[in-house]
Order: structure tokens, then C-alpha cells, then sequence
């Protein structure tokens, strides 16, 4: 393997932010970059046009000829390898790689990092981990699919920036289908259910991408409650895990019931650390995700009085689980990120009120069905929009629930609050990707947060 990319030829596969990084990475390591995008307007190249006027963008869908004289492929992840062109190249010996692979080549030796994947909750968990990595007297930087490409992170700390005792890298599957190299002091698979189903043959084919987190070593950090995570368990290995039980060693995170009390108590081993009420965030998904993150960060840092102080106040992100206002004692709650049907069930079991959900979108290839039962409990209505309303209306047939269908966001809201009732919560958890009606799952989230707010100014003048 040659690790040096000075006078190779490197095509870039991608031209969205992470395809800019690579190609900036590429170009500044020596190499001869070119860009491919299967788009007409590809979305960063303009900035690639006024940053490296020299590097040739090429249009239109692959062929052999896109990669003809390539001796290195690096795929973004929102581009599926198996792509005819794609596999072409690599039966000719082409390397294919992406760019969590070029940041795990070119990390310095002894430079520290903690990754997290998982199907829900991995944003929140590499947040919250490099919160309390900060609050044990270190410097972290969070980094990977969570926000701020590897590569420009990289280039920046080689120009001067001070290097990170820790860095936290959040990944995703399509990105460790092409990672080999990086090697963490831990790592953690959250959970796995069904996601990406759009891409991958079944749930084994996704399962076993996640689990290449745990290729290179490190320290594993598996859910007891979820059977596919705790399979992936490997000889010789150190090993802690965390669940919702109580934990049976030194080595395991859980919650604890005391007696005389129906709080549950965050834990390792015997040790009662932190209430769970105590915790800003909601729900027990969240006190799994709080278990996870403690858990990596003792790998690096001891958990101490400021460590749990950090993880009581962590607010959480925006678009997960974000209290957005409460009206007239209805509480709205902006999930967006919740795209799977595993997010969605976890929000409407943490919220711990009766809820008018919002859901629906692009369903990728997910199983609605598991959805039947919660929402039988738990919501008053459900207004389901975007292209896959159909398939989870479907799913949901015969539930007593109102199920509505809404051509619109706004729509949906204003419906929504039709149906709910003081304190009640109008929830949207789409348990779908968003790419059929909006930019991304941001943008949702904030045409919701917006229709919110235009409804708190007409009551507000009512």
C-alpha cells in the first residue's frame, strides 16, 4: 500500500463537501486531482473552481473513461461503491478509498481518537463524548460525519492549529466500507436496525459495514440490549458494555432502581454515578447514549465530579429530540434527525407524554410495521407526508389513531395542533431521510421549528 500521494493520480468521486475536502487534501499532498460528479451542478463547484481553478471537473453519469489512468479512487460516502464503474476500476487493481481512510493514514503516531457509529444516536453520543473528554481536562475536537470534514480538520492542525489531546470522529456505514486504518483507543457500534436499506442486500450486509469500526483495534464498547452490537464482541479484546439493566461488573455501564424509588440511577459496577432525571436529556435512549459516552471517555479520562456535572447540563443537539416551545401547555418537539423507525419509536417511548407525530418521507427500504404498537399507545393522531406516506399508512391500518395525510410541512403542523390536546406534544420523528422534500433533515427541521413559531405568534394575538 503507498500512502504517499505526491504524482499519483486521484479521482475523486463526489463533489458535495466531503468530495472538497478530499480533493483540497489531494492537491496539497502532490497528487493529480480530478473530480467526478454524476451531477450538472454538482453543489461545492464553485469553490472548487475559485480554490483549484486547475483540478478538471468531470459531469455525468460513470464510466470506464471516468477513471481511465486512476491509480486512486476516493469515494464520498454518499456514492455506493458497487457502481459498475466503480467495481471496473477496482477489478483493475485502482485502490478505492475514502477520506476517513486518507485521515487515518496520515494521523500522527500516539494522536488519539475515539469513533463512534451506530443506526441512532451517534451524533448525540460524539457530541456528549467530547463534552465530557473537555470536562476530564482535555482538549477534544468532534469531528467525521457529525460536521466538520476529516481532512479539513487535519490540513488545519498540520498549518498550525493546536492538535487535540482526543479527536472524536462520529462514522457512518458508507464511511467504514472503506476504512482499514484507523485505529481508536475505543470505539462503539450504539445499535443496529434496520437503515439504508436502499443500499445495502439486508441488515447482515449493513450490520457487518458498522462492525468494520472495530477493524484496526481498540477497546470495544457494546450495547447489552441490542444482540447484533454485543455479537460483534472480539477475542482478545478489551471490552465494556452498556445497557439498561443493572451492570454486573467494573467493566459494564447500566441503570440501577434503588429501593423505595422508581428513579433510575446511571452506574458502573456498583458505583451509583449520576440520577437519570438529572440528565437534560430525554428519555431512556438518551440515558443509554449518556452510558456510551462515559464509557468511551474513560478510556482517556477518569469520570469524576466534573465529568458527570457536564453530562447532567449536556442540552443535547439541534433537530434530536429539540424542545422547541410549549403552547398553551402543548409541547412541540423537533426530531428531524430521527430517520429511522428505531429513532422514532425511541422518541415517542421518551417523551412521556400522549403525541401527535409527524412522520414521513423517504423511507429507505425500512419495515414500518414495529411502528403499529407504540403508536397505538402513545399518539393521538399521526400526520404522515412526503413519498413513503402511503407505505407507513399502510403499515399503520386499523390502529385507533387518527392518520391524516398533509401535502406540506406546514400542513401537517397546522394540523397537528388541531388534534392535540393540553399537555400533549406535537412530535416531529419522521423515521424517513428527508432528500424527497427538502435539502436535508436540517432544513426540515427548521421549516418546522419556523411553522411553530408562526403558530405561537397567532396565539399570542388570538
Amino acid at each position: 500500500m503507498t500512502t504517499s500521494l505526491r504524482n499519483r493520480n486521484v479521482v475523486v468521486l463526489g463533489l458535495g463537501l466531503t468530495g472538497l475536502s478530499a480533493a483540497r487534501w489531494a492537491a496539497r499532498r502532490g497528487a493529480h486531482v480530478t473530480v467526478a460528479d454524476t451531477r450538472a451542478d454538482p453543489p461545492c463547484a464553485g469553490a472548487l473552481a475559485a480554490e483549484l481553478a486547475r483540478v478538471p471537473i468531470l459531469k455525468g453519469p460513470f464510466s470506464d473513461d471516468t477513471f481511465a489512468g486512476a491509480d486512486l479512487l476516493v469515494i464520498s460516502p454518499g456514492i455506493a461503491k458497487a457502481l459498475p464503474a466503480v467495481q471496473a476500476a477496482v477489478a483493475r487493481g485502482v485502490e478505492l478509498v475514502g477520506d476517513i481512510e486518507l485521515f487515518a493514514r496520515a494521523l500522527p503516531p500516539g494522536q488519539r481518537a475515539l469513533t463512534v457509529t451506530g443506526s441512532n444516536g451517534k451524533s448525540t453520543v460524539s457530541a456528549l463524548t467530547g463534552e465530557l473528554v473537555r470536562a476530564a481536562g482535555l482538549s477534544a475536537a468532534v469531528i467525521g460525519n457529525i460536521g466538520e470534514p476529516v481532512l479539513d480538520a487535519l490540513a488545519e492542525h498540520e498549518d498550525g492549529a493546536p492538535w487535540p489531546d482526543v479527536f472524536v470522529l462520529e462514522l457512518s456505514s458508507f464511511q467504514l466500507e472503506t476504512t482499514t486504518s484507523l485505529r481508536p483507543i475505543a470505539a462503539t457500534v450504539l445499535n443496529i436496525t434496520e437503515n439504508h436499506l436502499d443500499r445495502y442486500s439486508g441488515i447482515d450486509d449493513y450490520a457487518a459495514a458498522k462492525e468494520r469500526i472495530f477493524i484496526a483495534g481498540g477497546e470495544q464498547v457494546l450495547n447489552r440490549d441490542d444482540a447484533r452490537s454485543l455479537a460483534m464482541r472480539l477475542p482478545g479484546r478489551m471490552v465494556q458494555t452498556f445497557g439498561a439493566d443493572a451492570p454486573a461488573t467494573e467493566r459494564d455501564w447500566g441503570l440501577v432502581q434503588r429501593s423505595g424509588s422508581d428513579a433510575s440511577w446511571l452506574s458502573r459496577g456498583d458505583a451509583i454515578l449520576l440520577a437519570a432525571d438529572e440528565l437534560a436529556l430525554v428519555g431512556k435512549h438518551n440515558a443509554l447514549n449518556a452510558l456510551a459516552a462515559l464509557a468511551l471517555t474513560s478510556t482517556v479520562g477518569a469520570i469524576d465530579a466534573a465529568v458527570l456535572a457536564a453530562l447532567a447540563a449536556f442540552q443535547g443537539l439541534p433537530h434530536r429530540m429539540e424542545r422547541v416551545a410549549d403552547i398553551g401547555g402543548i409541547l412541540f418537539v423537533n426530531d428531524s434527525k430521527g430517520t429511522t423507525v428505531a429513532a422514532t419509536l425511541a422518541a415517542l417511548e421518551g417523551i412521556g407524554r400522549p403525541s401527535v407525530l409527524i412522520a414521513g418521507g423517504d423511507g429507505k427500504g425500512q419495515d414500518f410495521l414495529p411502528l403499529r404498537s407504540t403508536v397505538e399507545s402513545r399518539c393521538r393522531a399521526v400526520m404522515l407526508l412526503g413519498r413513503d406516506a402511503p407505505t407507513i399508512a399502510a403499515a399503520l391500518s386499523g390502529v385507533t389513531p387518527a392518520i391524516e395525510f398533509a401535502p406540506a410541512l406546514e400542513v401537517a403542523v397546522a394540523r397537528a395542533i388541531a388534534h392535540a390536546r393540553p399537555g400533549d406534544a406535537v412530535l416531529l420523528s419522521p423515521a424517513c431521510a428527508s432528500l424527497d422534500m427538502f435539502r436535508d433533515y436540517r432544513e426540515r427541521g427548521d421549516r418546522f421549528k419556523a411553522a411553530v413559531a408562526a403558530h405561537a405568534m397567532e396565539a399570542a394575538h388570538a
